[in-house]
């Protein structure tokens, strides 16, 4: 039976048809609308025609560089990122996170898996854009979720990622409380361990550059070294 057109739209870019079929057939059966792509470029020409909710893309690309395509998804789509790709090293995987992707899944997979991950992560989506506020004032700036921007006091703007944007809106939705680690794997999913916090550790690092704090005594985002993170800002919603 065919996905409603209602379903979530998820969009897989794998140069193996093996792959591309494997994930297709799962997702659909899941219930997910999918769009299968070999190169690159066909790729990027449909994003311009119909956002997906959820892209899925391997590294290993014929025709783009792998890390430089989920770079630039980060900056301009609204989508979330899953990187599924053979690179099993730890530095790949940090360096796709670090470039914006929400996840990271190494091959060979489990279809099943990248499915949970997959509603998972649209679980979280629902619940933030669930919220009436799509903006949010804090210390000058102004978070705008329904386009990914932070605009200073001057009006200048600094995009940030689906993945960026989770956690900061985990930290605008509960200022001047700490956050643990355990409550921010909660609330943002995925598995817990070493991968996630070197995830939180990646994606908090990149907000705080874009906030303009000084990593060694950053008057925002203050770490609290084995208990979590506090955001000291006041914060005015809508």
């Amino acid at each position: 039976m065919k996905p409603p057109a209602t379903a979530p739209h998820v969009a897989i870019l794998d140069d193996e048809p093996e792959i591309r079929r494997m994930l297709s057939d799962a997702l659909e059966e899941a219930g997910f609308r999918t769009t299968s792509f070999g190169r690159a470029t066909e790729f990027e020409a449909a994003l311009k025609r119909a956002a997906p909710d959820v892209c899925l893309v391997d590294l290993g690309l014929p025709d783009r560089d792998g890390l430089a395509l989920v770079h630039r998804l980060a900056l301009e789509s609204g989508a979330a990122i899953i990187i599924i790709s053979g690179r099993a090293q730890v530095q790949d995987r940090v360096t796709g996170l670090e470039l914006g992707a929400d996840d990271y899944i190494i091959k060979p997979f489990d279809p099943a898996e990248v499915v949970a991950r997959i509603r998972a992560r649209l679980r979280k989506g629902r619940a933030d854009t669930g919220q009436t506020a799509q903006s949010a004032r804090f210390a000058g700036w102004t978070a705008h979720f329904d386009r990914y921007l932070l605009v200073d006091a001057t009006g200048v703007e600094t995009p940030f990622s689906h993945a960026e944007g989770e956690v900061l809106r985990l930290f605008l939705d509960s200022p001047k409380r700490l956050i643990s680690r355990a409550q921010m794997q909660e609330a943002l999913g995925g598995a817990a361990g070493e991968s996630f916090d070197r995830a939180m550790d990646v994606r908090i690092s990149r907000l705080r550059t874009k906030l303009g704090e000084d990593p060694k005594n950053p008057r925002l985002i203050k770490t609290i070294y084995g208990a979590g993170y506090i955001f000291l800002g006041d914060v005015i919603w809508g």
